[in-house]
């Protein structure tokens, strides 16, 4: 009898669920922010979406998330903003006034958006 290949009769069906954790908080401006400068905002200065203080700010998990910063509703580009993750004291977000100011009053939002993909994997024999 001559040689044969064997292989397990299996099907299999695989789906990944992503689930975003979309986190905001803001901040509005107390003084003018002119041309040059740099605005740190602390995590504690931070507000969530239920107008308490915050005291930490999200880790950003590794290739899967990002974060946004509206100032006075307008999103801004990537290249001026710092964003540290952590506790009160460690926790901030840096913003390089390279052109313009800030007016006293303006608000800042900062959106952190993590992913947690979920791997589904089904398998029928």
């Amino acid at each position: 009898m001559g040689l044969k290949i064997i292989k397990l009769a299996v099907s299999s069906e695989a789906k990944i669920e992503t689930a975003p954790t979309v986190t905001r908080f803001f901040y509005e401006v107390t003084e003018p922010i002119k041309d040059g400068s740099t605005l740190k905002i602390d995590a504690s200065q931070f507000l969530d979406d239920s107008g308490n203080h915050v005291n930490t700010l999200p880790l950003l998990n590794l290739n899967n998330s990002y974060f946004n910063v509206y100032i006075n509703g307008v999103l801004q580009m990537d290249d001026h903003f710092a964003y540290t993750a952590g506790e009160e004291g460690v926790g901030n977000l840096l913003i390089s006034i390279s052109e313009g100011s800030i007016a006293a009053g303006t608000p800042i939002i900062l959106e952190v958006i993590n992913f947690d993909p979920i791997l589904k994997t089904t398998l029928e024999t």
